[in-house]
Parts: C-alpha cells; structure tokens; sequence
C-alpha cells in the first residue's frame, strides 16, 4: 500500500483517538518525514488529502493544526443518537484506500469491465476469497464460491429453486431477518418459524419440526443473531448440525457478522459438516459498505448447478467494478487492517453499552424492563418491555428527544402471533461518548 496512505490513516486514527486534539499542532514535515522514513511531498501528499477532508487547517509559517468541531450538545442545538441503524460507521471508514482499490481495479480490468462475467463471479477474487474463508474455519473448493450481488441475492435464490431432499417448506428463527421474511412472504413461498431467545432456541421443537414440517432448509444466523444480537454455542451449533443430517434437513448459515467476532474458538457450523448439508454465506456489508453489494454463498455440490443457472438468469454476474475492487482490498491487506480497527472500536462502544445497561439495572430500571448481559456481542443487543410499557409510545417520545430507536415489528413473520415486546440497540452509529446519555434517556423514556 502507498505510504501516502498509512500516513494519512495513523494521523486521521490519532485525532480520532484524541493523540492530537482539537486547535492542536501535528508533528512538523520534517519530522513526519523521519518518523515514516519517506520524503516531504509524501508527507505533503498525506496532509493536503486531510486539509482536503477539513480533518486539519494549515497556517502559513506555522504548520499544520487539527480542525475544532462543534460540539453539538455545548452549543444547544439537537444531537440525533441514531440506535436503529445497523450500517457500518462513515467516519470509520478509509475512503481514500478504498478509492485507490477503485481506481487500480479500472486500470487493470479495463478490458473486463466492457464485457460480461461469469455467473460464479471474477475468477481472481474467488481465488482471494478461498483463501480468506479459511480464517473463518471455511475450508470450500473454488467450485463451491459464488459471489453474489449481497447475501440477499442469495437467499433469494436459494428460497426458489428446488433441493435435493425435495422439501417445499423453509424455516427460519423468529425474529429474524426482515428482508429475507419479506421476501418469503411476497414469494408467498412455504414458511415456518421458531422462537429465538437470549437463552436459544427449543431444540425438541426443531426436531419436531424437522420431522414433521417438510423442512427444505433451516435458515440461521448462529453467530450475532439480527436483531437479538446473541449466539450460539458450540454444543448448540453441533445439535442443529445432527438433527439436519438426521433429518436431511439443508442449513443455511448466515454469517454475516463472522468480521467481528472476539473468540477465535468459535467457529461456524459449517465447519463441522461434510459438505452436504451446510450452505454457508458471508456478507461485506457491515464491514465494508453495503453498496458495496458483494457477498459469498458457498453451494453444496449438489446445488451447484441449479443455483448457477438462477444466478445466470437473475443478473449475469455481479458487478465487476465491486469485484475487482474488494480483490485488491483483501489483496493488499487493506481488508484486514479495516477490519480489526472495526472490531476495536464496535468492542469499545459495546463495552459502552453494556456498561450503561447494567448500570441502569443496579438502578433498579428492571422494574420497566429486562436486559439479559450478553458475553460476546458485536454492536447490537436488545431489551425487552415489560407487558404494560407501550412500545409505540417509548419510541415516539425518544423520537421526539431526537433518539432514533426501532421495535421489532418488522422481524416477525404475519403469521407468528408470539411476539416479545423489544426494543433493539445499534451502536455502530453512536459514539462511545453519547452510548451512556442515550441509554440513560432511553430508559427515562420507558413509562
């Protein structure tokens, strides 16, 4: 990677992180130019991008000084604390890095980009993408990846062609992701759902359901379930695993949060099945950007040429341009650099988070709702209301102190009647500083 851009990433991370503060002076030039051992226009090329981004000023015969924001609660005026928003934070994300990928995938597939692509999608990111899955325990012949335009492409293809085990009806965990619900429900195709937890899910009644509902595939989020934010066990995600062989039941692992996981122990369900049952599928959307619109689903042999000829149908192939750039991401070690500066600062405000809940519980707040402490989370967990608290009510008010906070209406299918009454936190938008106030005013608002 350029020098230009590490440069320009370590300066923009310190002020960030309050190594420079606001009105302060950075390091000189010169001195710069010895710490990075690179020349002045390096360093000159690093600090006009920032002045560029307004993150510093330039003083002439003074130096460089870092840019004083406004803050918004000093000065009066409404701060929007937006709890409901699960997309990756702007302000986390490397612009410049990611346009430079951009800019060399144009240069060096120029050609490609004026023709059609392969359904599976560009050759030479499945090859990255091969090799990247095995950090997550997923060991997949380039045979099995397909690059998808986002995860949702996926499901949507696996929810409409036929399976092996010839099975119609498709199960999924209530709540549960609502655009694949959506999707069920306007495809009017078979559905059933099963209660999900902060304890887990009743397995006599998954096993009954396998038995007996004519299960085509179990879809899953095991790991940082949407939108409960909880996962499952080892012992849990091997029980699921048997009773799908047992009944030939197909699994479709959602792992789309796998980025952030804090225990290198944890490992998919898909790593412990034969490679017939587990069709596993991995987005870049909470750890890149959703417009990003490329995911991974790795197909079972058996599905393999059903779901390419869908695929065929739907879009030809995904885009290129995204292909090509997400390549040289991974490629230059850019993605994994992102990644852990992700997870540091979603493991910070989660820490926030928790912090304030519990501290709201010793507060004796329980006697409006109930929070169960979550181990590991990624950024989101929920809370439950208690029966006579309105929940329309306690968003409207939140929504009126300019806290943005959803309820879980829609993560529920129309036709599952038992329903808790959540409200779900996000803070992958909320700044560590403003989590313990949002928090505070959130449960003031429960009334």
């Amino acid at each position: 990677m350029y020098i230009y851009l590490t440069l320009l990433n370590e300066i923009e991370n310190m002020i960030k992180n309050g190594t420079y503060r606001q009105g302060e002076r950075i390091p000189s030039i010169r001195s710069l130019s010895v710490s990075y051992h690179c020349n002045k226009s390096t360093v000159l090329r690093a600090l006009a991008e920032l002045e560029r981004k307004h993150v510093i000023y330039s003083l002439p015969k003074s130096g460089y000084y870092v840019v004083t924001s406004k803050n918004k609660l000093n000065q009066g005026e409404n701060l929007v604390m937006d709890f409901s928003s699960s997309a990756p934070d702007p302000a986390v994300f490397p612009y410049l890095d990611f346009q430079h990928c951009i800019n060399r995938a144009i240069d060096i597939y120029k050609n490609d980009l004026f023709i059609y692509g392969t359904p599976r999608g560009l050759p030479s990111l499945i090859d990255v993408v091969q090799k990247q899955l095995t950090n997550y325990q997923v060991f997949a012949k380039k045979q099995n990846i397909f690059i998808t335009s986002g995860i949702q492409q996926a499901l949507s293809i696996l929810a409409t062609i036929p399976f092996p085990n010839n099975k119609k009806t498709i199960l999924i965990e209530q709540p549960g992701y609502h655009l694949f619900i959506e999707v069920l429900q306007t495809l009017q195709i078979p559905v059933l759902g099963i209660k999900r937890t902060s304890m887990g899910i009743d397995f006599v009644e998954l096993e009954k359901l396998f038995r007996q509902g004519n299960i085509k595939f179990f879809y899953t989020m095991p790991r940082y379930h949407a939108p409960l934010g909880t996962s499952y066990s080892q012992e849990e995600k091997k029980e699921i695993l048997e009773l799908a062989q047992k009944y030939n039941v197909f699994i479709v692992e959602d792992d789309y949060l796998a980025d952030f996981e804090q225990n290198s122990k944890a490992d998919p369900i898909y790593s412990y099945d034969d490679f017939t049952h587990v069709i596993y599928l991995k987005s870049y959307s909470k750890v890149i950007f959703p417009g990003l619109r490329i995911g991974i689903a790795v197909i079972p042999d058996k599905l393999i040429e059903t779901f390419r000829q869908h695929k065929r149908i739907l879009d030809i192939d995904s885009s290129m341009l995204s292909q090509a750039a997400l390549e040289i991401y991974i490629k230059n070690g850019m993605f994994e650099r992102h990644k852990e500066k992700m997870k540091a600062t979603y493991l910070s405000r989660a820490n926030y988070l928790i912090s304030a809940l519990e501290n709201k519980q010793k507060e004796g707040a329980p006697t409006k709702f109930s929070f169960t402490p979550i181990k590991n989370i990624a950024f989101h967990t929920y809370i439950e209301l208690n029966e006579q608290v309105s929940r329309e009510k306690v968003i409207q008010r939140l929504k009126n102190k300019s806290i943005i906070i959803d309820g879980t209406d829609n993560n529920y299918m129309c036709s599952f009647h038992t329903r808790d009454s959540i409200l779900k936190l996000n803070i992958s938008n909320v700044e560590e500083n403003y989590i313990e106030e949002g928090i505070s005013q959130i449960v003031d608002q429960i009334f």
